[in-house]
């Protein structure tokens, strides 16, 4: 199995240790170098070549589309960020694949996949440590530490500093939506400032509102809207 060179290009340090993690947790995915902004990825590639370059928009000095821009020979590009507007420039610069932040193991795991699947690579599909697989999560509430399963979750709730978890039941718990959006898989969409959803549990989208499975209707936000639809 061929060893994927790669370089991590973000300014955020959360973000980079996330992505860190990713790659640890495939065997054949190797990280050359944590790299804080473009000109530190400029340096790395002129004495070495790499497969895969994780790749930051908004970076200080040097956004990574202009770096794209200078590049003659590009490796495989991951975009990761937080700005959906620039995909279609993006993909225009011939990226592998565009990962909207936050995003779960799950959704890094069909990226790497695409590049593994480019003919001019030939290698083998990446496999991933069984144990990294995750399908549940811990969450407190009360004096108590539940665990939910990914699968039975509707969706979820803000209320004030915490969360409703809507199940068969409802567990509340102290956190934010953000944070909690970060621990879940790629088939949980946040729809509203105050919605998360399984998109497995979907059962139709009914003008601005989306229609689950159990017949709950919940609003969704107009700058939401977009993503919803393309994930649609």
């Amino acid at each position: 199995m061929k060893v994927l060179q790669c370089i991590i290009a973000d300014d955020e340090p959360i973000a980079r240790q996330i992505l860190e993690k990713y790659i640890e947790s495939i065997p054949n995915l190797k990280i050359v170098a944590s790299c804080k902004n473009a000109f530190e990825v400029i340096e790395i590639l002129q004495d070495r070549t790499i497969d895969i370059l994780f790749l930051d928009i908004n970076m200080p000095k040097l956004s990574g589309l202009s770096l794209l821009k200078t590049m003659q020979l590009k490796p495989n590009v991951i975009i990761t960020t937080a700005y959906p507007e620039y995909a279609i420039e993006g993909f225009e610069l011939a990226v592998t694949d565009y990962l909207l932040k936050p995003f779960s193991l799950e959704r890094f795991l069909q990226a790497i996949l695409k590049v593994q699947q480019k003919p001019m690579l030939q290698t083998e599909i990446v496999a991933i440590k069984k144990e990294e697989i995750v399908t549940s999560v811990f969450v407190k509430s009360d004096k108590k530490i539940i665990k939910l399963d990914f699968d039975t979750i509707t969706h979820i709730e803000a209320y004030g500093n915490y969360i409703k978890i809507y199940t068969d039941k409802m567990v509340l718990t102290p956190q934010t939506l953000s944070d909690f959006l970060t621990k879940l898989p790629y088939n949980f969409l946040r729809i509203h400032k105050s919605y998360i959803v399984n998109f497995n549990k979907l059962k139709m989208i009914d003008g601005n509102q989306i229609v689950l499975q159990n017949d709950i209707k919940l609003a969704i936000g107009k700058s939401f809207r977009k993503e919803v639809l393309d994930r649609i």
